[in-house]
């Protein structure tokens, strides 16, 4: 069984005898053992709220026109949100030790688990293109710092839209990922454990060292600008605050499958989702925004981005800590968020051709074409392409969801997910749930049209009213929707059949407490 282990890369156990080979790989298949613990959990969502973009996203809230009470309030509702739904969606991976896609099988049927897998993937190929290049930005400044004669390479060459400094430290983010990746997911559980923590380090000493030039005195949770709302206007606000957590976490948060199939039990992973959400991100952003404040009497403006505001003390130790630290901090939620579930989600397709690593290697590949650094910048791009795709995340949510607690009602016959057999439960029709097909459609389109339509009916002028807000709760929308939608198509035309004996699976109550 080691040398399984160490082929798949993904601590995953043997093909069983009659499971069909274009279901099934050493990747994809139950896992024979779950070694994670609380920490390595609570390690993973430190991976994911301490980076460049987390800190931007927790500094903004504070940014909003709300008191810092309002602030932090609609910040542990949206975070305690995100808590409740990850426990959801982690128990049926945890419970059977499968990844994201694979327990979409018992929903959409053992071909149609492809839609939500490849929807997820292009989601993380284009993310994972635009961390690595925030990442290398950072490592531009590294450069900048200690080799002046790079400055040449930042400004006289360009191929692609991407500067020639641009493009080395793209590649060697590109390589450093691919590395840890490739080693396999043990590699990558002692990478987060350790990135984490060390942008905690780094980030209490930064902040401790601008509070002390700064003055406790001169230090303010509030960091909007200009007259505060009243309370009635800061009812809206509060809400998008809390959407836009929502909406930060939707990625992770609907393949945390794939992790939470290594947690020992699911009350370790609950465990492990307590410490890392309400109480880590509380305290990530409190620190945040300490930082951010002292940037303005330090340096005579607010600073909302951490290596800007390390450049800015001008000090080559602190740059260099603080560069590698935040590039670090980049790398470990690009790999958590944006390697591992494509990985996962284009070997389900093809498991017979595709394993694990190369899942993985071709999201990595296809992120280079994207060519991120020309879009990024572009916000009708992002609106319309990824805003798109990521208005199908709440539909996704919803109908897995629906499928496992409402309509399976926590039953999965596990051995059925891995046949190609017309008489198998998830056979459905053809291989496809046409309720779940359905209800993807439905949901989709409204989710899709929420995000969408307010914004092209402004940009084209047919209406002066704005009411693009309506996008920021498209996750909600959808997922509604999509909870809603599959579970009348299933009372009313069920294709999934309770009508035999299941793995009932519980809350944990008896095995893990």
């Amino acid at each position: 069984m080691a040398e399984l282990e160490t082929a798949a890369g993904t601590g995953a156990g043997a093909v069983k005898h009659g499971y069909d080979h274009r279901l099934a790989n050493e990747d994809l298949v139950p896992l024979e053992k779950q070694g994670w613990g609380a920490y390595n959990i609570f390690a993973f969502w430190m991976s994911d709220v301490h980076s460049v973009g987390g800190y931007v996203t927790a500094g903004s809230l504070f940014a909003l026109g709300i008191a810092s009470w309002q602030v932090l309030l609609s910040l542990i509702i949206g975070i305690v949100i995100v808590q409740v739904f990850t426990n959801l969606v982690a128990k049926p991976s945890q419970k059977t030790g499968v990844p994201y896609p694979v327990i979409n099988r018992a929903i959409f049927g053992v071909k149609g688990a492809n839609i939500p897998a490849i929807i997820r993937g292009l989601i993380a190929i284009a993310w994972y293109g635009v961390q690595t290049f925030l990442a290398a930005e950072s490592l531009n400044i590294i450069f900048l710092k200690f080799i002046p004669a790079t400055h040449a390479l930042a400004t006289d060459y360009s191929f692609l839209g991407l500067s020639a400094l641009g493009w080395i430290s793209y590649a060697i983010l590109w390589v450093a990922q691919a590395a840890v990746f490739w080693n396999g997911m043990e590699t990558i559980r002692k990478f987060i454990d350790f990135a984490g923590p060390a942008v905690y380090v780094v980030m209490i000493i930064l902040a401790i060292y601008l509070v002390s030039q700064a003055g406790w005195d001169k230090i303010s949770l509030d960091l909007a600008a200009g007259e505060p709302l009243d309370f009635w206007a800061s009812i809206p606000v509060m809400l998008s605050a809390i959407a836009i957590v929502v909406s930060y976490f939707s990625g992770p948060m609907l393949n945390f499958g794939d992790f939470a199939r290594y947690g020992k039990s699911f009350k370790a992973v609950k465990k492990g989702n307590l410490l890392g959400l309400p109480v880590n991100f509380l305290f990530f952003s409190l620190l945040t925004v300490i930082t951010a404040s002292a940037t303005v009497p330090v340096f005579g403006e607010l600073i909302t981005d951490p290596i800007h505001t390390v450049e800015r003390i001008d000090t080559p130790f602190a740059i260099l800590l603080g560069g590698l630290t935040f590039v670090t901090a980049t790398v470990g939620i690009n790999i958590v968020a944006n390697f591992i579930s494509p990985a996962f989600d284009f070997s389900n397709v093809a498991p017979h051709r595709i394993s694990w690593r190369t899942g993985g290697m071709i999201a990595a590949v296809g992120s280079v074409i994207l060519l991120p650094w020309n879009w990024y910048s572009n916000a009708t791009a992002i609106h319309y392409s990824l805003g798109i795709l990521g208005a199908l995340i709440g539909p996704l949510f919803g109908i897995l969801i629906a499928g496992y607690y409402l309509v399976s009602r926590q039953k999965v016959w596990v051995d059925e997910m891995y046949t190609m057999d017309p008489g198998g439960k998830y056979w459905f029709r053809n291989g496809y749930n046409p309720n779940a097909l359905k209800a993807v459609a439905i949901s989709g389109a409204v989710s899709i049209a929420s995000v969408i339509i307010p914004k092209l009916l402004l940009d084209t002028g047919a209406t002066t009213v704005d009411a693009t807000w309506l996008g920021n709760y498209s996750w909600f929308i959808g997922c509604g929707l999509g909870l809603v939608v599959f579970r009348s198509l299933e009372k009313s035309s069920p294709m999934i059949n309770l009508d035999a004996d299941g793995v009932d699976v519980n809350d944990g109550s008896l095995s893990d407490d």
